[in-house]
């Protein structure tokens, strides 16, 4: 076994199975104990991993483990493996004007999906799904309390001063927009900027089988995007909308918080709503938006239960609506769903769901084997008569065997897309693990 304590939390963050914050938390758990478990356990009983995922995750510390100690022995005399960097943001000379947005520049020339400016910290760059670090010397905390200044509006400054985080968009002519959130910690304060292409991308694009382009032929109903954070579920939101915006003569309200992809009308009429600016939420913009003659509703983030019941009476009566849900897979995302709502209700929600429900597509962004970026791995779930039938009799833990089934019909499990990367040689196997809901579903495991 490695013998850095910290690998296995290390690991959890870096595949998106708990955030920092919660990794944190379990780690604190465990220090107030005077006999303490491993991690994993804290983790397991905090409701982030599955015993699964803890076995994967050991499956994959003891490969490194064996990997360094392999490559120790080789080398008689070792160096100590310097951090992950990247060249040094440009020096901020006198009188240049806002240095953001020379930051925000440099960032999107290194090819970076995301860039971290935190008090007293060193930059960090998001490349390929890794950190890195740019530069040698941290940023003063006053510093980037400037630079959060030239990035929020009055608005904006008053919720970070009065809540402690705010989400919002930023736009730098002739590079690209970004969303953002800062937020105060234990130190001061931290930006995160995700860079958003300037154009709006299509399936092609992002890697996306073609076939989910029939999800925009429907004129009725509810198409839900999942995945956990960071996977890529905007950008297929996006990738959506851009092909009924290109084919359709609609009206398209979008929710969003805050706005990310700007989409300029083609042949439809699109009006772009922002939570915090245009709305006060999603769930009062979605009650305004039936009233809007809509064709097509599009949700950034189904967050609470009173927009889960708007979107689904949205679905229910005539409207196309997209969405996208923070939910591990196409089966749970269905338990999310009607689990959301008071077990007295939940009968009259099945049946909602099982009548509206078009398509889940979850996804997850897996890191490629030769090292260049991510690819997406899918489950697909269609809303067949069949699908109908179990959801509305309470038998989702038979949807997986149906989606088993129903490879013919556009259906497909996540654990095969995975399979299917590796036999290809695009994913590790190794890699595949750590995100297989069936391990004996990826081949030589």
């Amino acid at each position: 076994m490695s013998t850095d304590p910290n690998l296995f939390g290390r690991l959890a963050v870096h595949y998106k199975l708990v955030s920092p914050d919660q990794l944190a938390e379990a780690t604190r758990r465990q220090a107030k104990e005077e006999e303490p478990r491993p991690l994993g356990d804290y983790l397991v009983e905090m409701g982030l991993l599955t015993r699964a995922h803890v076995e994967k995750l050991l499956a994959v510390q003891r490969d490194l483990a064996a990997k360094q100690a392999a490559a120790t022995a080789a080398a008689p005399a070792p160096v100590p493996a310097a951090a992950p960097r990247v060249a040094a943001p440009p020096p901020e000379p006198a009188g240049s004007g806002r240095r953001i947005d020379r930051i925000l520049d440099f960032a999107f020339r290194q090819g970076a999906s995301d860039l971290h400016l935190r008090a007293d910290e060193r930059v960090l760059l998001r490349t390929g799904g890794r950190l890195a670090v740019a530069g040698d010397s941290p940023l003063p905390a006053d510093q980037v309390r400037r630079l959060a200044e030239e990035l929020l509006g009055p608005a904006a400054r008053l919720r970070l001063e009065r809540e402690g985080q705010v989400d919002f968009a930023y736009s730098l002519a002739g590079v690209a927009r970004f969303r953002g959130n800062a937020y105060r910690h234990q130190h001061g304060l931290a930006l995160v900027l995700r860079a958003i292409p300037a154009e709006v991308p299509t399936l092609a694009d992002l890697g996306l089988p073609s076939t989910l382009a029939k999800l925009t032929n429907h004129h009725q109903g509810l198409v839900l995007l999942t995945g956990p954070a960071g996977c890529g579920k905007s950008s297929t939101l996006a990738a959506l909308v851009r092909l009924i915006n290109e084919e359709r003569r609609d009206h398209v309200v979008t929710i969003e918080d805050p706005i990310e992809y700007l989409h300029p009308p083609l042949r439809c009429v699109v009006n772009q709503r922002q939570v915090g600016r245009d709305t006060a939420s999603f769930s009062r913009a979605l009650k305004a938006a039936l009233r809007e003659d809509p064709d097509v509703i599009a949700i950034g983030e189904l967050r609470d239960l009173e927009t889960i019941s708007l979107a689904l009476t949205a679905a229910e009566t005539g409207h196309l609506v997209l969405a996208t849900l923070h939910t591990g897979n196409a089966v749970r995302t269905i338990d999310r769903l009607v689990g959301a709502f008071p077990p007295i209700q939940q009968g009259q929600v099945r049946a909602m769901v099982s009548e509206s429900l078009r398509a889940v597509v979850s996804q997850r962004l897996v890191n490629r084997a030769d090292g260049r970026g991510r690819v997406p791995a899918l489950e697909v779930l269609l809303g067949t008569r069949a699908v109908a039938n179990l959801i509305r009799e309470s038998k989702t833990f038979q949807l997986r065997s149906l989606m088993q089934t129903g490879l013919a019909q556009g259906m497909a499990l996540l654990d095969l897309s995975l399979a299917q990367l590796v036999r290809e040689g695009t994913v590790s196997r190794e890699e595949a693990l750590v995100h297989a809901e069936d391990p004996r579903a990826i081949p030589g495991a």
